[in-house]
């Protein structure tokens, strides 16, 4: 099977990615695997897709140091046709290029539908992903896993809704991921709630929503694949973010903990509710953030955090999510096209 991995750069992948440790597993276990960036595609002018793609020039590797090494050497780039591609993963982060490359996510999204239009499997589905580069899609999901939540610019609309929730509340941008410009505001913030608004909106819509008293705890990462938590060895990917200082946020890129965690009936009902609609927009590898009862957020660009899962159960995540591409690979050349990406993404 050859696979190709969307990222932002290649150059600035770091060996803890989780897309590193995809991409080493697939190597490891015999497939062709590409690493390419967002900015390495080409649309040729007889209509044909190709990129400049990197791949290591080993079978084996001890470390992901040594794979990611071997990848970002300047004498490996080679010159693809996509078509040649079985599968292509898009796992480009929006949040990193939201300031210097905002032309790169729509990109992503672009070239993805562009692939999939040539008969490459691409996941997560690019067509349903170009809805998503919103937390707007967060919205269509069933209001009983979301906090309240509203989204809006206006000033005194956003203070109104903050004091019906009894004067606490976050307030984040619409665009964006990773914990950037996360605030929690209270009663002791009133006096500053006008510059905290005006500082979110400049740059778009405002998200208000309600606090959690929850996420004191911190929030639990939960791997989905499929619409099913990502199960191994009877150990679920999951793990709990905890932030080490006051900070709100308890993304591990803004400094939260991983630490492991017991998987509830509540967090399970989670995933029975929003299956129907992430397997409908052919979502094959989420991951979803959990506060107490409520999703905070469903990730379904660049899920983090497999290596922390490996670390805390010593189980190998990795494996199950590139044998399920080889499946639906499989499946794809039994079925043609009587099977659409978006449908055979979650198949």
């Amino acid at each position: 099977m050859k696979i190709g991995f969307v990222v932002n750069d290649v150059l600035t992948e770091a060996s803890t990615y989780t897309t590193t440790r995809l991409a080493m597993t697939a190597t490891q276990m015999g497939h062709d695997a590409w690493l390419m960036g967002i900015g390495d595609f080409a649309y040729e002018p007889d209509g044909s897709l190709s990129a400049k793609a990197r791949a290591g020039s080993a079978k084996n590797y001890r470390s992901l140091d040594r794979y990611l090494s071997d990848v970002q050497k300047p004498d490996v780039v080679q010159h693809m046709a996509i078509s040649d591609f079985d599968v292509v993963m898009l796992r480009a982060d929006p949040a990193e290029d939201a300031a210097e490359r905002p032309w790169a996510n729509n990109a992503q999204v672009a070239f993805g539908q562009l692939i999939a239009s040539n008969g490459v499997l691409v996941v997560n589905d690019p067509t349903t992903l170009a809805n998503a580069l919103s937390k707007a899609y967060f919205q269509h999901f069933p209001e009983i896993v979301r906090p309240k939540t509203l989204i809006s610019r206006d000033e005194s609309q956003i203070a109104a809704f903050i004091e019906d929730l009894g004067g606490r509340a976050v307030l984040k941008p619409l665009q964006g991921s990773g914990g950037s410009g996360v605030f929690l505001v209270n009663r002791k913030e009133k006096p500053n709630l006008s510059q905290i608004i005006e500082a979110i909106a400049r740059d778009g819509y405002v998200v208000a929503q309600e606090y959690l008293a929850a996420a004191k705890n911190g929030d639990v990462r939960m791997f989905v694949m499929n619409g099913r938590p990502l199960t191994v060895k009877g150990k679920v990917a999951a793990f709990r973010r905890k932030s080490s200082s006051d900070d709100l946020r308890s993304n591990m890129s803004a400094g939260g903990k991983a630490q492991a965690v017991t998987i509830t009936d509540e967090m399970l009902g989670l995933v029975d509710v929003v299956r129907p609609k992430l397997n409908a927009d052919g979502m094959f590898l989420v991951g979803l953030d959990i506060v107490g009862d409520k999703l905070m957020e469903v990730n379904v660009f660049s899920p983090g955090g497999l290596g922390s899962c490996q670390a805390l159960y010593d189980v190998n995540f990795s494996p199950a999510i590139i044998e399920d591409l080889e499946r639906k690979v499989s499946l794809r050349q039994h079925y043609g096209y009587n099977l659409d990406n978006t449908r055979l993404a979650t198949t």
